[in-house]
C-alpha cells in the first residue's frame, strides 16, 4: 500500500520536474540562439548578449527558489491530504516492528525452555 502511494506521488512529481528542466533547457537554447542571431546581424554586441543571458539566468534563479518553496508547500499539503507516510517514518516503524517481533520471539523461546 505504501509503495503504491509513493509511486502515485512520485511519478507526477518527477514528470513535473522533468518538464520544468526541459522548459528551462529549451528557453536557454532559444534565448542564446536569438541573441546569437542579433549579434550576427550587428544589432547588439557580444558583450551585451552575454550580459542579457547572465541577467535572465540571475533573475530565473531567484524565481526558481520561490517556485521551489511554493512547490514544497503544495507537495506537503497533498501528502498530508493523502495520508502519505514519509520514508523515514515508515523505516522507523519497520525497525520498531522488527524489534518487537524479536522480543516476542525471545519471550516465546524462554517460555518453551522453562517448561
Amino acid at each position: 500500500m505504501w509503495a503504491q502511494k509513493q509511486m502515485i506521488m512520485e511519478n507526477p512529481l518527477k514528470n513535473f520536474l522533468y518538464a520544468g528542466i526541459g522548459l528551462a533547457s529549451y528557453t536557454s537554447e532559444k534565448l542564446t540562439g536569438s541573441l546569437d542571431e542579433l549579434v550576427q546581424k550587428g544589432k547588439i554586441s557580444d558583450t551585451e548578449a552575454r550580459k542579457l543571458v547572465d541577467d535572465v539566468f540571475e533573475n530565473l534563479n531567484g524565481k526558481k527558489e520561490d517556485f521551489e518553496d511554493k512547490l514544497g508547500k503544495v507537495v506537503k499539503n497533498v501528502a498530508e491530504k493523502l495520508n502519505y507516510v514519509k520514508r523515514d517514518d515508515y523505516e522507523n516503524l519497520l525497525k520498531r516492528v522488527k524489534n518487537l517481533e524479536a522480543e516476542i520471539a525471545k519471550g516465546k523461546s524462554k517460555k518453551t525452555t522453562s517448561k
